[in-house]
């Protein structure tokens, strides 16, 4: 997949057929959405193209009212979500930089200097939700409208919608059922499955709630987290715990505390692991991490190929399978050193239960 910062670039495509969105997580709508994009581009023997936006849009918003609280919290950095579109087949990617220019833009100039002129689309696939344009003056029917005059089509996909096992504590979670929740006992699945639209804000629901397994089925597979392994104070070695650090760049995460994790990139067979996405709050607020969102890996057997040094500097790919619990602040070391024996403890115990070893 080629890769372009905006749409002035003599190497893009001349004409393309083209989906818009934020795509935070690449879940199996988007994924449907995607797949009938190729479909398309085929048909008409032009590139499949997205047309993405960093930062998010809500983010630009929130920063401009100093309300960082409004920002959404974020699935994936724009590393993953570029991974997952390639891995989708998809042709190439225009990342688009949302700022005040672009904010202002009307819907129409939107669709005349960056549809038409800047990307040549001759085909435009859509959510049933999407709008665009400044104060989101622009929809699917005004879009529609102008593509019949300027000679490109027009698509809108609806609503993606899976069948989910309800546990009880599943649906005892108000603000999981009042967003995703679509069941009845006289609908096509069993009583005990509910249909749930899939959606960046049901991924994030799932998530925050520590609902991994639910996570991984409107992702269509593991949450994943990538990044380089950096060097951190490198504590984790006098707690008996040496850790692969990976900064997570957004403000916000979509989730945070202790899981059970595998971690792929180090070795030919994934490793067996338990790792801290959060902020470490044990630590001094004068941590040189500062209080950023980090995730602390550490590898329940630690290959001895690598050495002591020999992870600093690679990407790996963490996924997330099983939270434990939420972070905790503990009073001391010591409590710390006993707390992260009991996390490693546990983990063991949910891969080998689950069929996994630690090197597996």
């Amino acid at each position: 997949m080629r890769i372009f910062r905006g749409f002035h670039h003599p190497q893009l495509a001349s004409a393309c057929a083209l989906t818009v969105g934020n795509f935070d997580g690449v879940h199996r709508g988007h994924q449907a959405m995607l797949a009938t994009l190729r479909s398309e581009a085929r048909h008409r023997g032009v590139p499949s193209c997205v047309l993405t936006f960093e930062p998010h849009p809500r983010d630009y918003f929130a920063a401009l009212q100093n309300k960082p609280q409004l920002a959404p919290a974020r699935i994936t950095h724009l590393r993953d979500k570029l991974a997952e579109l390639e891995r989708c087949g998809i042709d190439q990617c225009v990342v688009l930089r949302f700022d005040a220019q672009l904010a202002a833009l009307s819907a129409h100039d939107f669709v005349d200097q960056v549809l038409v002129r800047g990307l040549g689309v001759k085909y435009v696939l859509v959510g049933d939700d999407f709008k665009f344009g400044a104060k989101r003056a622009g929809d699917y029917a005004m879009l529609s409208r102008v593509g019949s005059q300027l000679g490109f089509d027009v698509a809108k996909m609806n609503s993606y919608e899976i069948a989910i096992p309800v546990s009880q504590d599943i649906q005892d979670i108000q603000g999981f059922q009042s967003v995703a929740l679509a069941s009845s006992a006289n609908n096509a699945h069993s009583p005990h499955s509910a249909l749930v639209r899939v959606s960046s804000s049901a991924v994030r629901q799932a998530l925050e709630q520590g609902h991994m397994d639910v996570a991984q089925k409107l992702l269509g597979r593991a949450y994943t987290i990538s990044g380089h392994v950096v060097y951190g104070r490198q504590l984790g070695r006098s707690l008996n715990a040496r850790t692969l650090n990976v900064r997570f760049r957004p403000q916000r995460a979509a989730t945070q505390g202790i899981f059970v994790v595998k971690v792929h990139g180090l070795t030919q067979e994934p490793l067996a692991g338990v790792a801290n996405f959060g902020v470490r709050p044990s630590l001094s607020p004068t941590d040189k991490n500062q209080g950023q969102i980090l995730l602390e890996t550490h590898c329940l057997s630690w290959p001895t190929s690598l050495g002591l040094e020999g992870a600093y500097g690679r990407v790996v790919q963490i996924e997330l399978l099983h939270k434990l619990h939420d972070e905790l602040k503990y009073e001391s070391l010591a409590a710390l050193e006993s707390g992260i024996a009991k996390d490693c403890a546990d983990a063991l115990q949910w891969h080998a239960h689950h069929g996994q070893s630690s090197t597996a």
